[in-house]
């Protein structure tokens, strides 16, 4: 069965992971992934994340989860623009994830960007998700 919203899959997916301990979850490979994943590895959210093909023609992303002290470092992790309502910001209008302790994960011209890296490109795009 084809996923109608493969990028909220894959937070389900860490958040589920992430409610059970686990250390590593995976997930179908695709390059918006990919892009989405690196944004959280570059702010610090997970450790990393590792791309293997499973079948001839078919990827999966093994990610490792990061903890502190034994709770989760993603303590909330929220899609925004879903298939039926797509939420676009310009960067003027865009707002902090509380108060900038989080960050947002846009979809720009340049490519996938957290909140503060389309700050400072000046550039605005699609909100897909919410990271605190």
């Amino acid at each position: 069965m084809a996923l109608s919203d493969p990028l909220g899959d894959m937070l389900t997916r860490i958040r589920n992971a992430q409610k059970a301990g686990a250390q590593s979850v995976s997930t179908p490979a695709s390059k918006l992934r990919s892009s989405v994943l690196e944004v959280l590895k570059r702010e610090g959210y997970i450790r990393g994340f590792s791309q293997q093909a499973a079948e001839p023609g078919f990827g999966e992303i093994r990610i490792e989860l990061k903890y502190h002290e034994g709770a989760p470092v993603i303590r909330e992790i929220s899609r925004i623009s879903k298939p039926g309502r797509r939420v676009y910001s310009r960067i003027a209008d865009l707002q902090r994830v509380y108060n900038g302790l989080g960050i947002s994960i846009l979809s720009t011209p340049r490519g996938v960007m957290s909140d503060s890296e389309a700050r400072a490109a000046n550039v605005g795009g699609e909100v897909l998700c919410r990271v605190f």
